[in-house]
């Protein structure tokens, strides 16, 4: 008998029926999905929620949500070497396709990487967006080399957060831009200078090589007034002025893997989470809308 055959063949499943928000989801029955060449059949045990995602898919409704999860593979596709069943693994998904909203999920194996042995697996959810983005934008579009000065816009976000931490383990001088009274967070995740967003940071900051920015809007157009010749202005947010970078984040495994490495070596700090289970689908995705939220809400599948 296959694994398939002793498993129940019906699941739960968070969908998006119509565009409007939140009151437009629903927990359904579904069909288990089973996985196809290449994919791996992942049991989801978390799935994470990214403030507005509810936006991203209006063009190919009804939908699935959640981009991220942790879990453990169930079974694998013809083709698939790198995962096995049992193994415990987490991944950002494409943004293409149906989300990781259900009990289960078919899952490209080449995105899913081991999960970081000292989070936990709401943790584990709840960082491979964040984390990739700050990645991908300090090292694959800012290119930041240890030794250069890097000014990191929303330094107490999730992204720039991960983004200072990130900084450090490669020995730049990092310096964060936040509200006045998340400073102090700042300088904790390991920034050597945090600045008050309120203030003119021109004045207060001396030229970096590289601008990351997550917030878009004034900051990032007065940006280029610190950059030395030659230097770099990437955004997550928007698109940059004189000729700056704006990117998607994209998934990666090896990425993740390094992620994974850095946190269960203690140079990532354990991330935020508020926990609401899959049938308060609704009430969790309102309350990732709601400003001035500190955390990551993450469904707790199982």
């Amino acid at each position: 008998m296959t694994v398939s055959e002793r498993q129940p063949v019906s699941m739960r499943v968070v969908r998006l029926r119509a565009p409007g928000g939140p009151g437009e989801l629903s927990v359904e029955d579904a069909g288990r999905p089973r996985p196809g060449p290449g994919e791996a059949l992942v049991r989801v045990h978390a799935a994470a929620i990214t403030r507005d995602e509810l936006q991203w898919p209006l063009d190919r409704l009804p939908a699935i949500p959640s981009y991220e999860l942790a879990g453990v593979v169930e079974e694998t596709g013809p083709g698939v070497t790198a995962v096995g069943p049992g193994d415990e693994v987490f991944a950002l998904t494409p943004f293409d396709r149906d989300g990781v909203a259900a009990d289960y999920t078919a899952v490209p194996a080449e995105l899913l990487a081991a999960k970081p042995r000292s989070f936990s697996r709401a943790e584990s959810a709840a960082i491979p967006l964040p984390a990739l983005t700050a990645w991908q934008g300090l090292f694959d579009h800012g290119r930041l080399a240890a030794g250069e000065r890097v000014l990191i816009h929303g330094a107490a976000g999730a992204v720039g957060g991960l983004a200072v931490q990130l900084a450090r383990t490669r020995d730049a001088y990092v310096i964060g831009t936040a509200a006045a009274a998340e400073l102090g967070l700042v300088r904790e995740l390991g920034a050597h200078e945090a600045v008050d967003a309120a203030t003119g940071f021109e004045a207060a900051v001396a030229p970096v090589d590289l601008v990351f920015d997550t917030v878009g809007g004034e900051r990032l157009r007065r940006s280029g007034a610190v950059l030395r010749p030659g230097g770099r202005l990437v955004s997550v947010a928007e698109e940059p002025p004189d000729g700056g970078e704006y990117f998607i984040v994209e998934p990666n495994h090896d990425q993740l893997w390094s992620i994974a490495r850095l946190a269960d070596a203690g140079e990532l700090r354990r991330p935020s989470v508020e926990i609401f289970p899959l049938a308060s689908a609704r009430e969790a995705f309102a309350r990732s809308l709601e400003r001035g939220r500190r955390g990551k809400v993450v469904l707790a599948v199982t």
